[in-house]
Parts: structure tokens; sequence; C-alpha cells
């Protein structure tokens, strides 16, 4: 089960959110899980800003839902990985990526023919107690 849109970069964070958190409501462990949820729409905003701001380009979002993990993958048209770094004191940016390996089980990036790919795995207990582990 999966879902993609675009969200271009003057004002794409918001509606990434928003729209993420609706379409997460389909999904059987949502209700269950609101700190899962809340995780997955933070590392969304997390990504689609570093989309706009790093790459200057609009996020392309995709959720796919595979019965263990959901994978977040937010694709840009910049081919430059992200980097984990430490912000300065004080800096607003820089925090992004950090967030979001703190949040997600997985996180993986990857170059594509034009761009980059950053996928976060996020799997929800109920998800891993409905299989029996």
């Amino acid at each position: 089960m999966g879902w993609a849109h675009s969200f271009p970069v003057s004002g794409g964070v918001r509606a990434g959110r928003d729209w993420t958190r609706k379409h997460l409501q389909s999904l059987p462990w949502t209700a269950d899980e609101p700190d899962t949820v809340d995780a997955v729409v933070l590392a969304v905003s997390e990504l689609i800003t570093n989309a706009h701001v790093h790459a200057n380009s609009d996020a392309h979002l995709a959720l796919t839902w595979d019965g263990d993990c959901l994978h977040v993958s937010v694709h840009d048209e910049d081919t430059t990985l992200p980097r984990r770094r430490e912000p300065e004191a004080g800096e607003p940016s820089g925090r992004g990526v950090g967030i979001v390996q703190m949040l997600a089980d997985e996180l993986d990036t990857r170059c594509q023919r034009h761009g980059k790919a950053v996928t976060a795995c996020f799997r929800p207990a109920t998800a891993d107690q409905r299989a029996g582990r």
C-alpha cells in the first residue's frame, strides 16, 4: 500500500505534514501508535525541508507500507547526498539528518539519475506484535 505526492518549494512543508498525517490514518496500526505517527510526520517535515533548502528542489514524497515497515522516501533533484553534521550552538540549521536518524529504524540515501532519494523506515511495535515477533 502506498501513496506519492510532490510538494513545491513554496509552502510544501506544512502541506507535506498534513498530507502524511491524513494518509497514515488508513493504516491499521496508527491509532495504537501515536508516537510513531508523530515521528513519521516530523521526519517528513525534516526531509521535505532539506529538499527545499539544500537542493532548492521540489520534494517528491512517497509513503509505502509493506506490512513490516513504513518507508518514507523523499526525492529531490540534487545528487549531493546529505550528511549528518554537528551544528554550531545557536545555529538554526544542521539538525535534520540527525533528527531523522534518531527517529527512524533505518535511513538510506541513494543517488539516482536525476537527484537523490532519502528513505527512512519506521517499524511500529504493533506490526511486530501482529507478526509474532
